[in-house]
């Protein structure tokens, strides 16, 4: 469902609680020393932060491949400062609409966060990185809720899709709803780095050519990979779940697309190592149904629109606000 899976742009990054990329001012305009990118209503946007966010945007399109012209940058720096700007001014109307934010919710999100990093070290060397503190971290994530509270008290609640609506997005966007053919696959991975020696490769592949003779033997694919697999799916026997083509590294989605239900390959390698894959179940290509996806159209509608409130809303908010830009 290509549509739906593209989030509106908005304006901000908050709606989408994407706490690492909202913006702190944390100085006063009376602070010394402190370079200025703008002061909004008394409140100073550092450089500092700017030059954070952007050096943030430039690593992430060169990671893409992405040329970075010089008109290209002078839009992205203009871009980003005016991003800064209605954060501060949506922030600052949080606060004066008494909005808060429980601090467990607080802690709840810094879980989450740290949970996408293998070890614990792995999240501090991160944030270090990102020249930021815990605690830093912390007040970013206080600062994306309060300002999505704001959004949702003033914009979003009063949002409403009309069932028609809903109906004529799917009907006008047939593109949108064509689910790709799926395999539902399991594996036993053995994990081997890609440039170790071949003699440490040769006795990794030694150790699932074991398994395989005691798969032939009768053993259950599924026991095997609790107890073999070295991916975190062995705790569900090795269950992968259903899976387009595109979803999974080439050499192991051509094996496992060409398999027949209940069959297992030979031993495939990818950069993860070597797997053993077998095919639990196939889905055809299909059209995804109105009553399936009639919720996310109407999520997706509602983030549409919110965006589009949410532009008039802050510019409302710069009209009253005190803006100087250093």
């Amino acid at each position: 469902m290509t549509l739906l899976n593209k989030t509106p742009v908005l304006l901000f990054g908050a709606i989408l609680l994407v706490m690492l990329s909202v913006v702190t001012a944390f100085s006063e305009e009376k602070e010394p020393m402190v370079e200025k990118l703008a002061v909004v209503n008394g409140v100073v946007i550092t450089k500092v932060e700017f030059d954070r966010k952007l050096n943030q945007v430039k690593q992430h399109m060169l990671r893409q491949g992405q040329q970075i012209s010089d008109d290209r940058l002078a839009k992205i720096k203009t871009d980003i400062e005016e991003k800064m700007i209605d954060e501060e001014l949506l922030f600052q109307e949080s606060r004066k609409k008494g909005i808060t934010v429980e601090p467990e919710a607080i802690a709840t999100e810094l879980k989450k966060i740290k949970k996408g990093f293998p070890t614990d070290a792995d999240f501090k060397k991160f944030i270090a990185k990102s020249d930021l503190t815990e605690a830093e971290l912390q007040s970013r994530i206080e600062r994306g809720h309060v300002i999505n509270k704001l959004i949702n008290n003033k914009i979003m609640v009063l949002i409403v899709i009309p069932d028609p609506e809903i109906r004529t997005f799917y009907d006008t966007h047939p593109e949108s709803f064509k689910r790709p053919e799926q395999v539902r696959a399991s594996h036993i991975l053995i994990k081997v780095d890609s440039q170790a020696e071949q003699s440490v490769k040769d006795e990794k592949k030694a150790k699932l050519q074991e398994v395989q003779k005691r798969l032939k033997a009768g053993e259950d694919f599924a026991v095997l990979a609790k107890e073999i697999s070295e991916c975190p799916s062995n705790t569900k026997g090795g269950d992968l779940g259903y899976f387009e083509r595109g979803k999974m590294v080439k050499p192991f989605a051509d094996v496992a697309f060409k398999l027949k239900t209940g069959e297992v390959s030979d031993i495939v390698e990818t950069r993860f190592g070597y797997h053993l894959i077998k095919v639990v179940d196939k889905k055809p290509a299909s059209v995804m149904g109105y009553e399936e996806v009639k919720d996310k159209i109407g999520q997706y509608l509602k983030k549409e629109k919110t965006g589009k409130k949410l532009k008039g809303y802050i510019e409302e908010l710069r009209k009253k606000a005190v803006i100087k830009k250093v």
